[in-house]
């Protein structure tokens, strides 16, 4: 069966008890609403608060922006499905689904980057921090990351749309993403999976490593301070950036490189929920419960309210 006479993909997530569905359909949301809430409120506080108009709180904020659609692409969906019990997904819907999940992912990837760097350049090379990170180069940066993250996922989903699919149209997954697709296809994959490790190494290894190096020189200069107080002030500085960092990695990396054995699509399916949902609800902890000008923003915010 090809993609001209493909109407739709039934979803199989690995929460097929109906006993379960309550649970997790209560769990999710609340992960969801809290992770929704505290980003905008993220949002919010840097719009509102002139001190927080700098660089990192810039990136920060996009940040946020990110960890509110990210979710919202599969939540919903999966909120609906464990509703009503309608396991269907049409052609068209999950293939805006896929678009918008490399776009966000590619977006986020190439964002802690960048973040990663302003954290470098604020350590390593202060005097020359408004200089390097002006406001326009600042802005320059998110309106790249921006349009190469959407002009990328428009390659993908383009050349995704090519791939001839089996007759079996069922998804063992939450929703539509590249090793969903990938084992229901029967052809059509070469040129698909060569821009995929195009994307892969350009817009995920690449920025990862790039940031690695940018906080190995980072731990290098702590080290070098002879001041407790110095080392603990810019350490805790950074130590919010690299959790985020790991998280995200992490699970992201498990779903791409987990085996295929008997229990992996269940694996799968637990990492994806943990960095699109999970994590995008901990990275406002993190930057908020560590970070005093954002925790004094939102008082001031409040007093003034």
């Amino acid at each position: 069966m090809g993609n001209q006479t493909m109407e739709y993909f039934q979803i199989i997530p690995f929460f097929s008890k109906p006993e379960d569905t309550p649970y997790i359909f209560f769990t999710l949301l609340t992960v969801y609403l809290m992770g929704l809430l505290m980003n905008i409120i993220i949002i919010a506080v840097i719009y509102a608060d002139r001190r927080l108009h700098s660089p990192m709180y810039l990136f920060l904020s996009n940040l946020s922006i990110i960890d509110v659609c990210f979710p919202t692409v599969i939540i919903p969906k999966v909120l609906y499905m464990l509703f009503t019990g309608i396991k269907t997904v049409s052609f068209t819907q999950c293939f805006t689904q896929f678009f918008f999940y490399v776009l966000f992912g590619t977006t986020e990837d190439t964002l802690l980057f960048v973040m990663a760097y302003d954290r470098y350049v604020a350590i390593c090379r202060p005097l020359h921090y408004h200089q390097v990170l002006s406001r326009r180069t600042c802005l320059g940066l998110v309106v790249a990351i921006w349009s190469s993250a959407c002009i990328n996922s428009l390659l993908i989903t383009s050349q995704a749309l090519k791939i001839t699919f089996c007759s079996a149209n069922k998804i063992h997954h939450l929703f539509c993403d590249f090793k969903a697709l990938f084992k229901i296809s029967c052809g059509g994959l070469e040129k698909f999976f060569n821009l995929v490790y195009f994307e892969i190494l350009v817009l995920v290894v690449c920025p990862f490593l790039f940031s690695v190096v940018s906080y190995s020189k980072i731990i290098s200069i702590i080290m070098n301070i002879k001041s407790r107080e110095g080392r603990r002030k810019i350490f805790s500085t950074c130590s919010s950036h690299v959790t985020v960092l790991l998280l995200y990695y992490t699970t992201a990396s498990s779903v791409l490189l987990a085996p295929t054995t008997k229990h992996s699509n269940i694996f799968e399916q637990i990492c994806s929920v943990l960095y699109t949902t999970v994590t995008p609800m901990l990275n406002p902890l993190i930057y908020t419960l560590r970070n005093k000008e954002v925790k004094h923003a939102i008082k001031r915010l409040l007093k003034a309210k």
